[in-house]
C-alpha cells in the first residue's frame, strides 16, 4: 500500500491519478491510523519550507511517519519541498529541517545561470545519473524531468546523490540514504518518465 501524506501542502490527488492508472493500490494519509499497512510512504511539498514544515508539524503525523521511516525502514520518497524537508535545514527559512538526511537547502546564485529568467528553475531539464538507483529503473540514459524550484538540495555526502542535474551549477536531482528516497523534480508532472519513477518506487 503506497500512502501518500496529506497534509495540506502539495497536489496529493496528482498522485493517487498516476497510481490508479497503474492499478497500484494507495490510499491518503490525514490522521496516524492511517499509515497502518503503509509499505511506501510519499511526502509531497510545494512552497515555502517553513509554511510546508509549519504544515508537517501541526498535522500530528510527523512521529508516527517516523517511527515507519526510522524504525520499521519503511522506503519513503520526498518530492520537491518534500524532499528539501528531509535536509537539515534550508537557507528558504528559518525551521529545522526533519534532518533524516546530512544535507542543506541553498538558493541558486543567479550569477552562475545564464538562461533568462534565472529562477526559479522552471521546466524540463534532463538527469545526469551518478549512480544505479531503482528509482530509475527502464529508463534511458538522460532521461527528462519537470523541474520548479528556487532552492536546490546539497548532500555533505556526495555518493548519496543518484542523480544530478545541470542548473548553472550541478546539483541533486534524485537522493538516497538507506530507504529515504528524494527526488527535486515533479515526477506526477513529467508524463512518461514520471509515471515510471512511481512505478518503480512503489516495486523497490
Amino acid at each position: 500500500m503506497i500512502s501518500i501524506i496529506d497534509y495540506g501542502v502539495g497536489n496529493v490527488k496528482a498522485f493517487t491519478n498516476v497510481y490508479k492508472r497503474l492499478g497500484i493500490e494507495c490510499k491518503l494519509v490525514k490522521e496516524p491510523d492511517d499509515l497502518n499497512n503503509s509499505s511506501k510512504i510519499i511526502l509531497p511539498g510545494v512552497g515555502h519550507f517553513d509554511y510546508a514544515m509549519r504544515r508537517y508539524k501541526e498535522s500530528g503525523l510527523g512521529s508516527h511517519v517516523e517511527h515507519f521511516v526510522n524504525e520499521k525502514k519503511v522506503p519513503i520518497l520526498g518530492i520537491c519541498v518534500g524532499m528539501q524537508m528531509m535536509a537539515k535545514s534550508s537557507s528558504e527559512g528559518s525551521l529545522d529541517g526533519l534532518g533524516w538526511i546530512d544535507a542543506h537547502v541553498i538558493k541558486f546564485n543567479p550569477e552562475e545561470i545564464k538562461v533568462k529568467p534565472h529562477i526559479p528553475h522552471m521546466g524540463w531539464n534532463s538527469l545526469n545519473i551518478n549512480s544505479k538507483s531503482g528509482l530509475l529503473n527502464g529508463m534511458e540514459d538522460s532521461p527528462e524531468f519537470y523541474f520548479l524550484h528556487s532552492y536546490y538540495f546539497k548532500c555533505n555526502n556526495e555518493d548519496e546523490v543518484m542523480a544530478s542535474c545541470n542548473y548553472g551549477i550541478q546539483f541533486a536531482a534524485i537522493v538516497q540514504h538507506e530507504n529515504i528516497y528524494g527526488v527535486q523534480c515533479h515526477p506526477e508532472k513529467s508524463h512518461k518518465n514520471g509515471q515510471k519513477l512511481l512505478e518503480n518506487f512503489a516495486k523497490i
